[in-house]
């Protein structure tokens, strides 16, 4: 058993020229993103609204929309459609080619429950933070090729920003507290053997205490429940058994609440590329009810789903 450990924007897209790239990210060596390719660009969609019960919580569920990015580097956004589905798909970016993960974030500490940019990791390690609408990456790290697997669960540590979790080939989980400007703090250590997971995903409350919390499938299939403590020294309480069956999904993704009834919700993809929506419940004991298709084809065709 493993151990416990945007904004809505409706102008242009955001441009970050490859230059740029390389200069703000690569003090040695080449960038993943070479001079002559794409400029990477980035833009907001606009989730459905909360309804007014839903927008009255003392705790305010992330609502943001479902982003797709396929492997030429085009970037696609999904929002709910109000009806417990989703909406057209529609062009947000391209150029996201030599990256290795793409994650969003709410950073701007208002917690209106939006993202307001993405964090990327090229194929070289390096690590970077786009704003929606900005012009130009923040450098975040280097190195981040340890990690096998990024997580951005929203607000874990306590503060207002979004964080990062980070797993590597050892199983070690640790925590990055965002700053809110995309850069985050020196790692802390978050709990060991998380190796035994092939799939963690959270952006949201799932218990209705008000604390982020995150999901995590074993590879025999059973899914746990990490509810989140608010601590950065010890993120996570005891794991809870959620139910089985879930390893016929390559993917598990959660962008907060897709459903607009205020819970977090999560999104799985079978091999097939059929995508199926559970919604949250609120309640520990059985987070999830039964699923709903949303998709019943196509979404195998994006190599990043977030």
């Amino acid at each position: 058993m493993a151990e416990t450990a945007g904004r809505i924007h409706r102008r242009t897209a955001a441009r970050a020229a490859a230059a740029a790239l390389i200069a703000g990210l690569v003090a040695t060596g080449t960038s993943a993103v070479a001079a002559g390719s794409p400029q990477p660009s980035a833009a907001a969609a606009e989730p459905a609204q909360a309804p007014a019960a839903a927008a009255a919580a003392a705790v305010v569920t992330p609502r943001f929309a479902l982003y797709g990015a396929n492997s030429a580097g085009t970037l696609y956004a999904y929002t709910g459609n109000g009806k417990g589905g989703l909406s057209a798909r529609a062009n947000k970016g391209s150029g996201w080619t030599g990256v290795s993960a793409l994650l969003q974030v709410d950073n701007d500490g208002k917690a209106n429950g939006y993202s307001e940019g993405l964090w990327f990791r090229e194929t070289n390690g390096n690590v970077g933070y786009l704003k929606f609408e900005g012009e130009k990456p923040v450098k975040v790290g280097s190195g981040w090729n340890i990690y096998d697997k990024l997580v951005s669960p929203g607000n874990i540590g306590g503060a207002a920003a979004g964080d990062l979790l980070a797993r590597d080939a050892k199983g070690d989980l640790y925590l990055y507290l965002g700053h809110g400007d995309g850069t985050v703090t020196k790692r802390l250590k978050a709990g060991y053997g998380w190796n035994v997971y092939s799939e963690i995903a959270g952006n949201g409350d799932l218990t209705g205490d008000g604390r982020n919390d995150v999901v995590a499938r074993d590879k025999s299939g059973v899914l746990w429940l990490y509810k989140g403590t608010g601590s950065q020294k010890a993120p996570f309480a005891g794991r809870t058994r959620i139910g089985s069956g879930w390893n016929q999904y390559d993917r598990l993704v959660s962008t907060g609440d897709i459903s607009g009834d205020g819970r977090t919700d999560l999104l799985a993809r079978t091999a097939k590329g059929e995508l199926y929506l559970y919604e949250g419940t609120g309640k520990a004991a059985a987070p999830y009810r039964a699923r709903v298709k949303v998709g019943t084809s196509g979404w195998d065709g994006y190599k990043f789903l977030f």
